[in-house]
């Protein structure tokens, strides 16, 4: 092949990639576009390749990968001096009907364009954006609302107010998408607007928006809003912003009133707790009684995190008079996820509240949560139990909420029963040896002939812990004849439950319990009629052998690896090889 064959090679071989039948490989052949650029050279990449790949037509996979590849481009048409020449393939796919593509070429389009210098961003992105904005193809004029944001700190003050009527046009353009698109990119270009400007031309827009008889329109203003209250003096948030707010927030699309919720938080902590105690704290006390149960749910998750944020001065006053009153109509609300929402957050007013008025108020609410007939309800509470343990201390929490916890423990729901399991080294550690003989020995035995598997484990590595806690010689008379006992369970899974427990226990019971009480079981289950019980036993045996003495092993441990070595079964068989293997290998 010659040398000028050889040069063409690189496009050649693209295009026939590109041609092929093979979805796969016409996707490999465009992630392989920065070696076929390497190999080309910054010209040549420039003058031919890119080219190629603005005139070629691919499908919707194809389309994305080259949108993302070239936003990662520049250095491989010469570095941002020559940025320029990635603008065409960008600007084409930024107008492609499938939103996915045109997303992603946006999102280079704004890589590349920052990569430029101030003058060819004027000479060269800027005409592009007017293009886009000019143009009567409505997904063209919805990809221009990003690249505003980009380009406006960067230009003279001419090209801004050019810019500013554009992006003013697309406000008011006659389509709901192209609104939608300048409504959810307002926030992001006021904050680089001259505050002057921000509130002679972007609030008015901002203002109509929330207006607009589309309501996907108006739930974006929400996030506008936010955005603006961040940079805003709290003076003008109050006169500029808030009304609008507290429209949405009435507004007749439930969909708008649950962004507000979303957001409200996030507000919150833009407007500081001043605003957040005159303005924002009906607005909260609206939502979460607001008729629409989504709009209930987005509020309710978000009371922990809106307490929080209240002024110091006033939080416990502000939580018990305003915020207390409705949490305790949503422990009851018809509404499940309602009350899941709330479950999942409620116990974190305890570190806000303190101890007393924690007792006072909300313990009984904790009560009714965890005797919910739904079980996510049941559930959240019991995974944030820990979080009252030091508030109103674990005598208390045993005392008021014990029986429930009980109760809960032999939940119809196995993710119930598991986090009441994990739940419970921190009480029975807390109230020690005795309580946990007395209340929890019973279910604990439960647990380990649980049907299900995670609760079965938890409750081993649980017993671990408390071994750890309690010491060997209390293990000895509580814990370990409770997991012997299973070894003669009809049911071969808790008779592998049984070798899990001890392979875990010996790491807290020591050689001499381990050589004594546990091995004899061990090597009794290697004449399991079962195969998976022996082949348990001989993984056992490997794990356990660190912790025994050698005449231990070599009188009994290695004749019943022996013996397992010659099973009938090939598992069994092969568990015991490597058992002999690891337990030489040591």
């Amino acid at each position: 092949m010659s040398s000028a064959d050889d040069s063409l090679y690189p496009i050649a071989m693209l295009i026939d990639q590109l041609n092929n039948d093979d979805l796969q490989v016409r996707l490999n052949s465009i992630k392989k576009l920065s070696t076929i650029a390497q190999a080309l050279g910054e010209e040549r990449t420039r003058s031919e390749l890119i080219p190629f790949l603005t005139e070629a037509i691919y499908d919707v996979e194809v389309l994305l990968a080259l949108a993302d590849q070239l936003g990662k481009f520049t250095s491989l048409v010469g570095g941002p001096g020559f940025a320029m020449y990635l603008l065409p393939p960008l600007e084409s796919l930024a107008t492609v009907e499938e939103s996915v593509v045109r997303d992603k070429a946006v999102e280079s389009l704004r890589t590349v364009a920052a990569e430029h210098s101030a003058q060819d961003l004027e000479i060269h992105v800027v005409p592009t954006l007017q293009r886009f904005v000019s143009n009567d193809w409505i997904p063209s004029r919805t990809s221009a609302c990003a690249l505003f944001s980009v380009c406006y700190p960067r230009v003279p003050h001419s090209v801004k107010a050019e810019l500013r009527a554009s992006f003013l046009k697309l406000c008011h353009d006659g389509t709901a998408m192209v609104r939608r698109a300048a409504a959810s990119k307002l926030g992001e270009f006021c904050k680089v607007v001259e505050t002057e400007y921000l509130k002679s031309d972007l609030i008015p827009s901002l203002v109509q928006l929330a207006n607009d008889e589309q309501d996907s329109v108006r739930l974006l203003v929400v996030e506008a809003c936010v955005g603006i209250a961040q940079i805003l003096p709290q003076d003008d948030v109050e006169n500029l912003v808030l009304p609008t707010l507290r429209q949405c927030a009435s507004d007749s699309s439930w969909r708008v009133r649950c962004m507000v919720a979303d957001q409200l938080v996030d507000l919150q902590m833009a407007v500081g707790p001043e605003i957040t105690e005159v303005c924002l704290l009906t607005t909260f006390e609206c939502l979460l009684k607001d008729e629409e149960a989504e709009v209930r749910a987005a509020m309710a998750s978000k009371v922990r995190d809106f307490c929080a944020n209240l002024t110091k001065a006033n939080q416990v006053q502000l939580i018990l008079s305003c915020i207390l009153p409705c949490v305790r109509e949503l422990v009851s609300d018809l509404n499940s996820h309602v009350r899941s929402a709330l479950a999942s957050v409620i116990m974190g007013l305890s570190p806000i509240l303190g101890a007393y008025e924690t007792m006072q108020h909300l313990l009984h609410l904790f009560l009714i949560q965890l005797g919910d007939n739904c079980p996510e309800v049941r559930m959240n509470i019991v995974s944030n139990l820990h979080s009252i343990n030091d508030i109103i201390g674990i005598q208390q929490v045993s005392e008021s909420l014990l029986p429930a916890i009980i109760e809960l423990a032999e939940d119809s729901k196995w993710r119930v029963r598991l986090a009441i399991v994990e739940y419970m080294p921190a009480l029975a550690g807390e109230l020690g040896p005795k309580f946990f003989d007395q209340k929890l020995s019973h279910l604990c035995q439960r647990w380990l002939n649980d049907h299900v598997f995670a609760i079965r484990e938890a409750a081993v590595l649980n017993m671990k812990k408390l071994v750890e806690l309690f010491g060997a010689p209390w293990a000895e008379q509580a814990i370990i004849p409770m997991i012997l006992g299973m070894s003669d369970n009809m049911n071969y899974l808790h008779r592998i439950t049984c070798l899990f427990g001890l392979s875990v226990l010996v790491e807290v019971c020591g050689t001499d319990m381990t050589a004594r009480l546990l091995l004899p079981t061990i090597i009794l289950l290697a004449d399991d009629p079962i195969a998976n019980v022996r082949f348990n036993v001989a993984k056992t045996l490997q794990k356990i052998s660190p912790f025994l003495e050698g005449t231990v092993i070599e009188v009994l441990v290695k004749p019943t690896l022996d013996k397992l070595n010659v099973d009938t079964d090939a598992d069994v068989k092969y568990f015991a090889a490597q058992a002999i293997a690891g337990i030489a290998a040591a």
